[in-house]
């Protein structure tokens, strides 16, 4: 049967929803992982990632269901979810790779002020670093974080931590930029092949049956 055919455009289907399986699964595989070797303690972290996994899981297994038995009604709302993130996600991943140096500041000022203390702790500790970056807005707050700071390198003269980010964050976000940016194009190409899986015709259906 031709690649346009009602075969492949299941087929096809079936194929990008256990993709999104696989990218849930290795997303809550990877969070236990770190949790379990301790490579990150803040329980927030580690369940924004586990939570970002099971979304992904259960939008695939609506596609995946839906392709399977050409439900009409599951293919609808995994159109819909899948377009709202499509949407959600280019509009991220052009952000970050439209981000310049100014607005990479901002950005860190306003996550650090959102950390708790003990995930603070566990980025100095990981990074060897203290406070985020010694010229703010926000003085006093910079000489609390570097009082609680347990990074080795407190015995001797710690760079900031956000000096540290800021060295490596233009090319963190255009990877990650590009990236999402990437993996929004395959959501786009899901909403289009569930669209037109669920116009197509199952050929071993009866014939007079209204689709």
């Amino acid at each position: 049967m031709a690649c346009g055919g009602f075969t492949c455009s299941k087929n096809a289907l079936c194929s990008l929803n256990v993709v999104y399986m696989l990218v849930g699964l290795l997303l809550i595989g990877v969070a236990a992982w770190a949790k379990g070797f301790g490579i990150v303690f803040s329980i927030h972290i580690i369940g924004g990632v586990i939570a970002v996994g099971v979304f992904l899981l259960l939008i695939a297994i609506v596609g995946l269901i839906g392709a399977l038995n050409h439900h009409q009604v599951m293919l609808f709302f995994y159109m819909v979810i899948l377009l709202l993130v499509f949407l959600f996600q280019f509009g991220v991943s052009c952000s970050c790779l439209a981000m310049n140096r100014s607005q990479q500041v901002a950005l860190l000022n306003a996550t650090w002020k959102m950390l708790h203390n003990e995930t603070k702790v566990e980025l100095e500790m990981n990074l060897n670093c203290c406070g985020l970056l010694n010229i703010t807005a926000d003085s006093q707050h910079y000489l609390s974080d570097v009082s609680s700071c347990q990074a080795q390198c407190r015995k001797n003269v710690c760079q900031t931590c956000g000096e540290k980010m800021l060295l490596h964050s233009a090319e963190a976000l255009k990877i990650l930029g590009g990236v999402g940016l990437f993996f929004s194009f395959t959501e786009i190409l899901g909403v289009w092949l569930a669209a037109r899986y669920r116009n197509q015709k199952d050929p071993r259906a009866n014939p007079s049956a209204f689709l």
